[in-house]
């Protein structure tokens, strides 16, 4: 026997155990289950993708969930949470969103930076050179924010997790508003009546008709978060409930 049947034995045979335990682990929820992010996607733009997996709904978007098995700077090897692998699994869609809403958060923290920070990031400059362009040097003058993950990957998961939408109105000082900037990354404007609904709307919509990828659109909307009732909604039913509010005060 030579050098290279022997090597070749070798592959084939690691090949082969390795298969055998890849399976049965993938089918393991208990080993799998450390392994759930969370991702968003545009309902309307997954309809056929959506029949087939477990979601939760919020508003235009749908939570789907996501088994990561390798992640480094070439990328990541991840299957995604289908209705008959979780079936295979033995698991219900509601322990599947439990479970992402625990291990998610860990495997893939919350990162909220001021755009102000991104942009010296992107351009090289110092907060000094920022402020020279007329951009907030003091983090507490910001007017947005990026809020994505470590990786950037799919990092618009986030607006999902059970603290989000604490850890962004402790950002931006209160209430605000929530733009899909793409399914990677979202932006935080504080509701400070610098920028109203329409105008967001209409920077929405532009953005995602000449900037961003088709594949990586999450929606065309804008959302609103109230602190003090605690409600995340869509831009445009914020604005009829305070609407509502007022002629109810009146």
């Amino acid at each position: 026997e030579s050098v290279v049947d022997r090597a070749v034995e070798i592959i084939q045979k690691g090949i082969e155990e390795r298969s055998a335990v890849d399976v049965a682990s993938l089918t393991d929820y208990d080993q799998m289950k450390d392994k759930l992010v969370m991702e968003v996607v545009s309902t309307e733009a997954n309809q056929d993708l959506l029949a087939n997996v477990p979601h939760k709904e919020m508003e235009d978007m749908a939570v789907v969930y996501r088994f990561v098995l390798d992640s480094n700077d070439d990328g990541r090897a991840t299957i995604l949470a289908t209705n008959s692998i979780i079936t295979a699994m033995g698991v219900t869609p509601e322990q599947l969103h439990a479970d992402a809403m625990e291990n998610a958060p860990e495997l893939k923290p919350v990162v909220i930076r001021g755009m102000s920070e991104v942009m010296a990031e992107i351009m090289g400059m110092s907060p000094e050179d920022l402020e020279m362009m007329g951009m907030p040097k003091n983090p507490a003058d910001e007017q947005m924010f990026v809020a994505t993950v470590p990786d950037k990957i799919h990092g618009a998961g986030v607006i999902a997790y059970q603290d989000f939408m604490n850890q962004a109105a402790e950002r931006a000082g209160g209430d605000f508003f929530i733009l899909p900037s793409s399914i990677h990354e979202l932006l935080i404007i504080p509701d400070n009546g610098n920028m109203g609904l329409e105008q967001l709307q209409d920077m929405v919509r532009e953005v995602n008709a000449t900037q961003v990828a088709p594949e990586e659109k999450l929606t065309d909307s804008v959302y609103h978060y109230d602190t003090k009732d605690k409600i995340f909604e869509l831009g445009e039913k914020f604005v009829e409930r305070q609407a509502e509010k007022a002629s109810e005060m009146e």
